[in-house]
């Protein structure tokens, strides 16, 4: 057995480790790995998900062991004798080996600025890095990053999501210089600014200066703008790390990097180099594909094959601080008589560009920003000749949009790990039925995982039934969980992924699983573990608007409202500066709350009868009125007091999307109740049911489910068709195309709501008198509650009231003042009458 030894225990080491393994089945090679970080490779790419919770478990890329396997951490590799052919550590320890790869990496540059060396000064790279990062934040304001590339834009939203005051600083006229165009920059940055940070474009770093205490304070740019800052963060790019190739006499690339060939050999025939750390052809790949595909090649090699590697697509697919943002092949545009095709919407925050050649039949690149939903397609048809026409494929309803079907069988379909569209399709033909199969056999999805919906494409091309799996946690579909969860009594999301799913769940499962236990009537959704499972908006209460800032909605059922709570509406917009619209649902929207001021709101709220209107949730938002035969002389029912009736009767009821309802008083619609996930439409006989209606990208009317029912009979089928869309429906999936998906459609709905053909009616019935009976107001359960108050501060090291220095926007001529944390009010509700 040979031996041998891999210098680096990143991502790309561990890409070469797992290949080997997959591989070296005579087990002809024994592997040591040295990797000077305090722990086994763990996924970089979404390092920025630590500040969002995840741990440095959830991040690790799994265990390395085996017996012909040694991993060696906390240890620096420091030399290399390459005559004796040995690898020596910091520790004294002495490896020697019969091959030897390099996968050092990289590491960030920090430009040599005055007080770039300052306290408060941080790069971005490791769990460490980030660990500092978090510790420095307790006692900041005001944070600046020093690039606008990938990374420095995943600091900045880290810094965000530390409470801090962001600001970026790039020297390009635009964001993302590498990788998107300048039209796509001005949009980015834009959308970026809207999100509440600060972008200063065109401008240079001359010097950091330190403040009394020694730590940094002040950026000095060079257009002569001072900016206020106690934390820096750099991300201005990255240097491999050749020094241990350059000290052994290695050859090197001009501008740094360890020079490779097409098999990843070095100028010593006995060692590889990888990743970051690698020069080929003049050029250092910053991303991960290149450096999965580089470790590809030398596992190969290893054992005796003769795969190469001939340079690496580096398309880029990211989501940054919610923004998507995409480009692939040339979407500069460098190629000779290359012409842009440019859909450019700054109103809706969409842009779009296709590069083609010149005579506008090959696709060459693009960009996309705000909306890269066609990335999956495009990027593999680089080269290829245009499927259509090319404005087509990036106008919004320029016509059906591109499937496999438009691939051909040489497109990349997954670019991190070089899988074609072909390769996938013997994969599918060989038995692989499944995405997690196709993964497995062909590690397509297993990096990035933007490639995901097109091997989905792929499965429904091959006429292949896929998985109902919630996600790769979860074999089970949404159905089968709720089933799972009501039959076993499980109330947490650990002890039902513990006994039936793997790993630690996602941002997929975990939301879904909360919504679940949520309609299961598992107490308040800020309950212990059940507030880390929860999406933004629920884990505050509120809506995040694209500023940052939060909305507040109280309920207001049926649209009918006391002048007295009118005043109090505008008394609380007036004394905390929101902004105030009204509502397609009859309800009085409250804009620009910064989280600490929502329980201060809540409380005057509160008190004055109101509650809750879970306008962030996905439950039931409103049930929306005309006015019936209280006023209109057309009504021939009383529209208002049903819809109060069915908004207090349905309110905070979790579902797996947001529900919408109305009430009309006559055939004459004025309630719009046939736009609604359901909706009743009064009759001279009593009342009619509409189900599945619902506005959204393919906005559609209701269809009659049931005709002149009495009150009491509506109501009983409301809540059987509520629970039963919630037993059965998937995750995030709305009324209209559940129905769609059910077998048999309406008429099966119908049979099991009218007809009770499950025989589950009353079964149904009890659940929803269940939820009536345990409902509680969300807001005021947390004003009562110190533990979950806790939650509810925007700086940590200014709990009560925001930094002084602090500067804060308008919108719509409506100042965002600070203003204290004061509740000021008793956390009880008067027990008013709602009519």
């Amino acid at each position: 057995m040979e031996e041998l030894v891999v210098i680096g225990n990143g991502m790309v080491g561990h890409r070469l480790l797992e290949a080997l393994r997959d591989r070296d089945t005579d087990h002809q090679w024994h592997t040591t790995i040295v990797g000077e970080e305090p722990r086994t490779a763990y996924d970089r790419v979404a390092l920025s998900s630590y500040f969002d919770g995840a741990t440095a478990a959830d991040l690790s890329l799994g265990e390395q062991t085996g017996d012909h396997l040694d991993v060696h951490v906390s240890e620096r590799a420091s030399a290399i004798d390459r005559t004796a052919r040995t690898v020596t550590t910091d520790s004294g320890r002495t490896l020697p080996y019969d091959r030897l790869v390099l996968a050092t990496g990289s590491t960030p540059f920090v430009p040599p600025i005055p007080g770039h060396d300052l306290p408060g000064c941080h790069v971005y790279r490791t769990i460490e890095d980030l660990d500092a990062i978090t510790a420095s934040a307790k006692d900041a304001a005001t944070g600046v990053v020093i690039g606008g590339g990938l990374l420095g834009l995943e600091a900045a939203n880290a810094l965000r999501l530390l409470g801090l005051n962001a600001h970026v600083v790039e020297l390009a006229p635009h964001l993302m210089p590498a990788q998107i165009d300048e039209g796509a920059g001005a949009l980015l940055k834009n959308l970026v600014s809207d999100l509440g940070v600060t972008v200063h474009t065109g401008a240079a770093t001359t010097a950091i200066e330190a403040g009394p205490d020694g730590r940094a304070t002040r950026l000095l740019l060079d257009n002569g703008t001072r900016l206020d800052a106690d934390m820096v963060v750099f991300s201005v790019g990255i240097r491999p790390r050749d020094d241990l190739a350059r000290s052994s006499g290695l050859a090197l690339g001009q501008r740094g990097g360890i020079a490779i060939d097409n098999t990843c050999t070095t100028s010593d025939p006995r060692i590889y180099a990888i990743g970051e750390a690698a020069n080929h052809n003049g050029t250092v790949y910053g991303l991960i594909a290149p450096g999965n595909a580089m470790a590809e090649v030398v596992a190969d090699r290893l054992l005796g094959g003769r795969a190469t590697f001939t340079g690496a697509d580096t398309s880029t697919k990211l989501k940054l601080l919610g923004v998507d943002v995409a480009s692939f092949g040339d979407a500069h545009g460098r190629t000779e008589g290359a012409l842009d095709v440019v859909v450019n919407d700054a109103a809706s925050g969409r842009y779009a560009k296709l590069v083609i050649s010149d005579d506008a039949a090959t696709l060459l690149g693009g960009v996309l920003v705000g909306d890269a939903s066609a990335y999956a397609t495009l990027r593999p048809l680089v080269g290829s000749p245009l499927p259509g026409d090319p404005l087509t494929l990036i106008t919004p309803d320029g016509g059906p949009a591109l499937g496999a079907d438009a691939l051909p069988e040489d497109a990349q379909v997954c670019s991190c790990n070089a899988v074609t569209k072909g390769t996938i399709c013997s994969a599918i033909d060989g038995g692989h039925h499944d995405v997690p199969a196709l993964k497995a056999c062909t590690k397509a999805g297993t990096s990035c995982g933007s490639c995901v919906p097109m091997l989905k494409q792929l499965l429904d091309q091959a006429g292949i039934e896929q998985s109902k799996a919630l996600c790769e946690h979860f074999p089970q579909a949404r159905a089968e969980l709720v089933e799972i969860i009501r039959a076993t009594n499980t109330t947490t999301f650990s002890a039902l992924i513990e006994a039936y799913g793997t790993g630690h769940g996602c941002d997929i499962c975990k939301p879904a699983v909360a919504s679940i236990l949520a309609s299961l009537g598992n107490g308040h959704i800020l309950d212990g573990e059940q507030a880390t499972l929860q999406d933004t908006n629920d884990r505050y209460l509120a809506n995040m608007q694209r500023n940052g800032t939060y909305s507040v909605v109280p309920r207001i059922p049926g649209g009918e409202i006391t002048p007295d709570k009118l005043i109090v509406i505008g008394e609380v917009a007036r004394d905390f500066n929101l902004y105030t619209k009204i509502t397609g649902g009859q309800r009085i929207d409250l804009f620009g709350a910064r989280l600490e001021q929502l329980p201060a709101i809540w409380a005057r709220l509160v008190h004055a009868g109101f509650e809750s209107g879970h306008a962030y949730g996905k439950s039931l938002r409103t049930v929306k009125s005309c006015v019936g035969t209280t006023w209109c002389r057309y009504g021939v029912q009383d529209s208002v007091g049903l819809a109060i009736r069915l908004e207090e009767r349905y309110r905070g009821l979790r579902s797996p999307h947001k529900l919408k309802s109305a009430v009309s008083g006559c055939a004459r619609e004025c309630a719009e109740a046939r736009g609604k996930d359901f909706g009743v439409i009064a009759t001279d006989n009593g009342w009619n049911l509409y189900v599945g209606g619902n506005g959204g990208f393919t906005p559609r009317h209701a269809e009659l489910l049931a005709s002149d029912l009495d009150e009491e009979t509506l109501i009983r089928y409301i809540d059987r068709f509520l629970m039963f869309y919630i037993r059965t429906a998937d995750r995030l999936q709305r009324t209209a195309p559940w129905i769609e998906a059910l077998e048999g459609g309406l008429d099966h709905l119908h049979d099991v709501v009218v007809n009770d053909s499950l025989g589950i009616g009353e079964e149904l019935e009890q659940a929803m008198e269940r939820h009536v009976a345990s409902y509680s107001d969300e807001w005021a359960d947390v004003l009562t509650d110190p533990d979950k108050l806790s939650r509810f501060v925007s700086f940590a090291n200014a709990p009560d009231t925001p930094d002084p220095t602090i500067t804060f926007t308008t919108e719509r001529d409506q100042p965002i003042p600070g203003t204290p944390l004061d509740l000021g009010m008793p956390a009880t509700r008067p027990q008013e009458a709602n009519r």
